[in-house]
């Protein structure tokens, strides 16, 4: 029984023996899906409601706001999951809280709490160049997290085509497929022209001079032939990863 569920319980025990009021009652009740910490009102709750705990988004955060967040999610039994975790604040976090696995090339933080069920369809992750490898593996990691499992195709682009085209068996096998790149951003297009899968496309701020900070992929993305394209925000390899495992799932 989760602790949001064993605090309802109680409540209801509390109306039922005359202990609180139904006012008092249906204030504690507002309460019981998050707790909050004055900075921030953590969503302990969210596993129930949607399967998967709320993730930790860590950029611009302060180190110990980031540690209280963790422990509130640790205390309600959540699973923690940490994204855009620098080192040195991985590094500082890590010595204060046991039991958090850091995967430095996405920038994560991990701790399993909850028992993850594990799904059978594949997410592969396809990424065109090693400059896009940190946000390919943000995604990859994201899906793992969730239950997914996923395979990895880096450094195929479309320079060098025939490196993805000696791919083509792992993915045919794919439920969902996340293509990473930046530059021009043509990986996702050419992707979805060899498989049936639904591909989530993911532009990334890599490029020269026009390139834009990956706006210029992005728009390439979104202005894709081949069908079965949506396409997320640049860098934003967690959304995708999410994303993929929801269509796995």
């Amino acid at each position: 029984m989760s602790i949001a569920r064993r605090k309802l319980e109680k409540i209801l025990t509390d109306v039922r023996n005359d202990r609180v009021t139904i006012e008092d009652a249906l204030e504690q009740v507002a309460r019981i899906g998050y707790q909050d910490l004055g900075f921030a009102k953590v969503d302990v709750h969210r596993h129930e409601r949607r399967g998967t705990a709320e993730v930790v988004l860590c950029e611009r955060k302060t180190p110990q706001h980031i540690l209280e967040i963790i422990r509130a999610l640790d205390h309600a039994g959540q699973n923690v999951f940490c994204t855009r975790v620098s080192p040195d604040v991985a590094a500082i976090v890590k010595r204060k809280f046991r039991g958090l696995t850091h995967n430095k090339t996405a920038r994560t933080l991990f701790k399993q709490n909850v028992p993850i069920p594990r799904k059978e369809g594949l997410v592969v992750v396809v990424s065109g160049g090693t400059s896009d490898y940190s946000v390919a593996e943000e995604a990859a990691v994201t899906a793992e997290v969730l239950g997914s499992p996923v395979a990895r195709l880096h450094d195929v682009g479309v320079a060098g085509i025939h490196r993805l085209l000696s791919q083509s068996e792992t993915l045919r096998k794919a439920r969902v497929i996340v293509a990473v790149a930046g530059m021009e951003g043509a990986l996702p297009s050419v992707v979805a022209g060899l498989v049936e899968a639904p591909v989530i496309a993911v532009p990334t701020s890599v490029g020269y001079g026009a390139s834009f900070g990956g706006l210029s992929a992005l728009l390439a993305m979104l202005n894709s032939c081949s069908s079965g394209i949506v396409v997320v925000n640049i860098d934003n390899g967690f959304g995708a990863g999410y994303f993929a495992h929801l269509i796995n799932r």
